[in-house]
């Protein structure tokens, strides 16, 4: 069972759950590993998963809640801050580097999904992450862009937005659709968003923490982020990429590849064949192959 640990992240704390790999030595010094979940996640579902595999290979792995959601402090809940949640890689970093028994010059990153671009965007400019992986990466900016999200998108956002300073009441909207049922009524087949709704809104991957709601006023902040910008310049460290074989609506294979391209010192693309997405959060044989990957370039470069 991972140990609970608070991470100070300025006027707030974060939940964080500490995984400890067998043998673990407080006098030693190990090596470890910060994991940042998807979007609407909390650090129960998918950094869970990845974080336990990775305490079995040998590392120290912390999966956290970001600022805002799950049980980490922070009002208004429910808000999606991409910026905030860059921030908090770092602070979860501040966190380990002090935890006995873990070498603070030793300490990589792993993102999920959205968590991927947020721990890019964050190993950029904070160069104590030594090495950094990332599993289905979705630069969330680039795909709300993509979705069609523009400078009219965020007219409507402003006007929307004063209406709830009017009112005096923050207006929360769904992530997905609340069950498999709404999806279906509401005539959606995208293979994608259908197993994201199976994956966080039914006993396969829910959690009570993870809510399904982001403040609306979350989304302007979304849309005008760049989670791989001046990655060229600024990213130095050692970087490894885990794709989902099968392409789809969340734009990881296409997003996956730009980052490799930009990337000064990526290693090879990993691409996990006939895997979709969402059955890299917890589908066996497609999480154990990532990982597979990921355990010898962190030891590699940790």
């Amino acid at each position: 069972m991972p140990r609970p640990l608070v991470i100070p992240a300025g006027s707030v704390d974060l939940a964080g759950a500490l995984y400890l790999p067998e043998g673990f030595d407080p006098a030693g010094s190990h090596a470890a590993v910060v994991l940042c979940g998807p979007g609407s996640s909390v650090k129960e579902q998918i950094a869970a998963g990845y974080a336990a595999r990775l305490a079995s290979a040998g590392f120290v792995a912390l999966a956290f809640d970001p600022a805002h959601q799950g049980a980490s402090g922070g009002e208004p809940r429910d808000l999606e801050d991409p910026y905030r949640r860059s921030a908090d890689v770092s602070c979860a970093v501040d966190a380990l580097s002090v935890v006995a028994g873990v070498d603070p010059a030793r300490i990589g990153a792993l993102g999920i999904c959205a968590g991927g671009g947020y721990a890019v965007h964050a190993a950029r400019t904070d160069h104590r992450i030594a090495a950094l992986g990332t599993v289905v990466a979705v630069d969330i900016g680039a795909a709300r862009r993509r979705g069609g999200a523009d400078g009219a998108a965020l007219d409507d956002l402003a006007a929307a937005r004063a209406a709830e300073v009017a009112a005096g009441e923050p207006e929360r909207v769904p992530w997905l659709p609340d069950t498999v049922e709404d999806a279906a009524t509401a005539g959606i087949t995208d293979p994608d968003t259908l197993q994201a709704v199976t994956y966080y809104r039914t006993s396969r991957g829910h959690h009570g923490r993870s809510t399904n709601r982001r403040l609306r006023r979350s989304d302007p902040l979304l849309i005008g982020f760049d989670a791989f910008g001046l990655v060229d310049l600024l990213l130095t460290c050692p970087l490894q990429v885990v794709l989902a074989g099968r392409r789809g609506s969340t734009g990881q294979y296409e997003d996956g590849e730009r980052l490799a391209r930009l990337a000064p010192n990526a290693e090879d693309v990993v691409v996990v064949e006939g895997a979709g997405h969402y059955e890299m959060y917890d589908v066996p044989e497609y999480v154990d192959r990532a990982v597979a990957a990921l355990v010898p370039f962190f030891r590699r470069h940790l």
